[in-house]
């Protein structure tokens, strides 16, 4: 692959559509571990509608691109239960007038932090800078350990030399373990070996709103590296293997 087909390739994986769709399945990405290392038969089955993912979406679009917050569909009901929320829905995911409430507010907080707004916005003036410092949902691919990854950053800061990603939380003060539950290991691997940066997670508490930052250790990034090369052998295992027979497979862990 040459500089130009990769070019096209990037331009093509900054569209969701491309980058969730068919074309981007031809690469593996960090939300792919979770499903190798625990059910490898339903790498590229569409997931259900998840509203955790819906709300994750709307904070993203609201911190980086909230002229684009008109497109998602907000229902004033306590809950997605109710008669109400599935008359105006029809049968769509929406967010619940309380959770878009809830996730403006943390927007304001974070943006409210000068760090957090130092590190997120621009410090470039002009409109159309040359070559700004700090960019949003940059996609990137790479082969890592004989294979074709793909990511999507949230935040590149060219300044800092970081890819920052923002997360949401039950509970900041256990984010360092539940870091781990949720592959930010892995992303946190895959990220640096794409874009060359060190990461870096903004996270904030949907209760509480305190934001935390939290840089990436050498055992921080080993253990997702490690989770990496398991990912791998089991895809290759998985899809690359002929005479591999799926019903022999089996997860061995010790308690």
């Amino acid at each position: 692959m040459n500089s130009k087909q990769k070019k096209q390739i990037l331009q093509k994986l900054k569209e969701d559509e491309h980058y969730y769709g068919t074309f981007g399945k031809k690469y593996l990405s960090n939300s792919d571990i979770s499903t190798l290392l625990n059910n490898p038969l339903q790498l590229g089955k569409p997931s259900k509608p998840n509203p955790n993912f819906l709300m994750g979406g709307y904070f993203h679009t609201a911190i980086l691109e909230p002229e684009k917050l008109a497109s998602f569909k907000i229902v004033e009901s306590t809950s997605r239960n109710t008669k109400g929320y599935k008359e105006i829905s029809g049968g769509e995911m929406c967010l619940l007038q309380h959770e878009a409430d809830n996730i403006n507010l943390m927007t304001d907080k974070i943006m409210a932090n000068d760090i957090c707004r130092d590190l997120i916005r621009s410090t470039i003036i002009g409109s159309f800078p040359t070559h700004p410092s700090i960019e949003y949902e940059v996609p990137m691919i790479k082969e890592i350990e004989g294979v074709m990854w793909k990511g999507k950053a949230d935040i590149i800061n060219h300044e800092e030399k970081l890819v920052i990603d923002l997360k949401t939380t039950g509970d900041i003060d256990r984010f360092q373990w539940s870091a781990k539950k949720f592959n930010y290991d892995s992303q946190a691997y895959i990220y640096r070996e794409l874009f060359g940066y060190e990461m870096l997670f903004i996270a904030i508490d949907k209760k509480t709103h305190q934001i935390g930052m939290f840089d990436c250790s050498p055992k921080f990034y080993e253990s997702g590296k490690e989770k990496v090369i398991k990912a791998i052998e089991v895809y290759d295992l998985f899809y690359k293997t002929d005479d591999f027979d799926p019903a022999q497979y089996f997860i061995n862990k010790t308690l």
